[in-house]
């Protein structure tokens, strides 16, 4: 049955990988982005199904209006998926406030302020789905990664774990994915060949993660198969850790 799903960060590659298999899965995409010249042709390549939503995540009042627009225009959206964020590579002594606030603030704050928003209709019609990515540093301490982006992923599954205890009796689940190295921009643009070979012989399975990869899990998390799996972070980093 189609429902109507929120995608943030959906005009980078693994925002359009997952909005792509969510509209596959038979549901209405509201592509969220900030960079709209991207969302143009984002959402041009995904087709009908995909509702361009321009946003500035880190404005509450901004979020807040353009969602009461698509919900008038759409009703309930249904599944959410927290995917928007930046990386940090810098330690503690390099991280300044403002790189640590904004880092925070479109990680953390943005995925708290949409569940705010979308939530309590979500448990008022007893179905919902909330997925955020949050990622393999939160668990390692970085390992590339950076202090305040390491902080923000670890943030985001205390807040999965929060409001899964929040909203397990009302048909509404809460999970994360905890990616690694995903063949995105993140890697292969802000990481060095010479970072990128290494980090390749420390997987165990010997290559990165593909964003189709994390889209598929996106899906089965989004849909009616999934309902008794609430509060879970799956990994999906080939292999790096086991928990």
């Amino acid at each position: 049955m189609e429902k109507t799903a929120l995608v943030t960060g959906a005009a980078g590659p693994l925002g359009f990988a997952i909005s792509e298999a969510l509209i596959k899965a038979g549901h209405l995409v509201i592509a969220l982005d900030v960079n709209e010249q991207a969302l143009d042709l984002a959402v041009a390549k995904l087709g009908p199904k995909a509702v361009k939503c321009v946003v500035d995540l880190t404005d509450e009042v901004a979020i807040n209006d353009k969602l009461d627009e698509v919900i008038a225009k759409y009703g309930v959206i249904s599944i959410l998926v927290n995917n928007a964020g930046i990386l940090s590579n810098n330690k503690l002594e390099a991280t300044s406030l403002n790189e640590w606030n904004k880092v925070l603030t479109i990680n953390l704050t943005a995925a708290f302020l949409l569940a705010k928003k979308l939530i309590k209709p979500m448990v008022e019609q007893k179905w919902g789905r909330v997925i955020n990515i949050t990622s393999l540093a939160a668990k390692s301490g970085g390992i590339t990664a950076g202090l305040a982006y390491t902080v923000s992923k670890g943030g985001l599954i205390s807040l999965t774990f929060s409001l899964a205890a929040e909203t397990a009796s009302s048909g509404v689940t809460v999970n994360g994915i905890a990616p690694a190295y995903v063949r995105t921009p993140m890697v292969t643009e802000q990481l060095s060949k010479e970072q990128q070979n290494d980090i390749i012989q420390k997987i165990p399975v010997k290559r990165f993660c593909e964003p189709s990869e994390v889209a598929s899990l996106v899906a089965f998390l989004a849909g009616e198969d999934s309902g008794f799996i609430t509060g879970e972070i799956i990994d999906q980093n080939g292999g790096l850790m086991f928990d």
